[in-house]
């Protein structure tokens, strides 16, 4: 057997080219998912967004019927602890409990969250609660309690508070409405 030279030696990739080429490959695939993932977290914020402003819609028109915002039925949930006097929308319980139907075909439901405590929540206090000036009447408070693409509180939210209880520690996106 001969000696190999330069010009007989097969072409090809050495062992580090190669090593080189499949990290390349592995960081843009790496950068890709992660830029995916943020986008899908942003879309389903852009739909958290949307939703509220369909029930702050929707409760504008049951209020111009009925004098009045739609009372909670806390989901029915007589044992849940922390959230049991809100409605909840989310996969596992329909916001407001079709109250809104005949103005929205579906309520909205958060798009990941499940269980009591998620996704969207929804309550009619009574006038005065919280320290809140009787004379505006009852009112409601309408929130998103996760935002995926920021803490809390969301840059975006209007917030709602009364004198003794403040609505935007408790979720990243909150608005109220007074009757009055």
């Amino acid at each position: 057997m001969g000696k190999l030279n330069k010009k007989n030696q097969p072409a090809g990739f050495t062992l580090i080219e190669l090593l080189v080429v499949i990290s390349i490959i592995g960081f843009l695939t790496t950068a890709t998912v992660v830029m995916l993932n943020n986008s899908r977290m942003k879309a389903r914020d852009a739909k958290r967004l949307a939703d509220m402003k369909q029930v702050i819609t929707a409760l504008d028109l049951y209020f111009d019927n009925n004098n009045q915002f739609p009372t909670s039925d806390a989901d029915g949930c007589a044992s849940c602890s922390g959230c049991s006097y809100y409605d909840t929308g989310n996969k596992d319980y329909i916001l407001l409990n079709n109250k809104l139907s005949g103005i929205m075909n579906k309520t909205p439901a958060d798009p990941t969250a499940t269980g009591n405590c998620a996704g969207y929540l929804y309550n009619r206090y009574a006038a005065g609660t919280n320290g809140c000036d009787s004379a505006r009447g009852a009112f409601y408070v309408l929130g998103v309690v996760n935002m995926e693409t920021s803490a809390n509180p969301y840059a975006g939210s209007p917030g709602f508070s009364c004198p003794s209880y403040n609505w935007q520690t408790a979720m990243d996106w909150v608005t109220g409405k007074f009757e009055k």
